[in-house]
């Protein structure tokens, strides 16, 4: 099966940019120049497309393990290089969570953190938002101000775990949060981006 490799994308958000057939490894994109995340770096080799797509709707929505286990494997095949002292999946509010029957980025966090040998450490969404699906960048970021609590102390460095990152304005929020309960670099592991074209 062919799998849709993000192999030119933003050094910090992953965005895939038109790099003409050379990838730079440290190019940013127009985003991430104009307003630079709280994040410092993302790890996130796949487009969210074809089969990537199937295989995380199929996690997501069906709570498949098989599905999930494999989405575990394709991220341990891209470990960033420095992933801090812990791993921080983005939270889920008890509502949606209790609805969906379980939060899809704490259970990646948790087999990551077994195979990788890291803690794994608990955000609080304070907001009970409606899907963000619909939404652009500018909206996403409105939308998600104040959305997160952590409690500190934290490592100096985490990592972020999502299953796809669509405008970076979840690990944006997120990292913010980090930053304010005491982490110094917050980083993300995903599996997937979508193209950010018309956000």
């Amino acid at each position: 099966m062919q799998l849709p490799w993000n192999d030119s994308g933003c050094f910090r958000c992953k965005e895939p940019l038109d790099a003409g057939g050379v990838a730079s490894v440290q190019a940013v994109c127009g985003h991430c120049r104009e307003q630079p995340p709280a994040f410092t770096a993302a790890t996130v080799e796949l487009l969210f497309e074809g089969p990537i797509r199937a295989l995380v709707h199929d996690f997501k929505f069906n709570a498949s393990p098989r599905a999930g286990m494999l989405l575990v494997e394709l991220m341990m095949a891209n470990v960033p290089n420095e992933l801090g002292s812990a791993l921080l999946p983005v939270p889920m509010h008890t509502v949606r969570a209790r609805k969906r029957g379980f939060n899809q980025s704490y259970w990646l966090a948790t087999q990551l953190g077994r195979q990788v040998e890291l803690p794994v450490i608990k955000a609080e969404c304070l907001k009970q938002q409606p899907s963000q699906r619909t939404l652009n960048r500018n909206e996403r970021m409105h939308n998600l101000m104040g959305a997160f609590r952590i409690n500190g102390p934290l490592p100096k460095h985490l990592t972020i775990i999502d299953d796809v990152v669509t405008t970076g304005a979840t690990g944006h929020a997120l990292a913010r949060e980090a930053l304010r309960a005491g982490a110094q670099r917050v980083d993300i592991w995903a599996v997937a981006r979508t193209p950010l074209i018309h956000n």
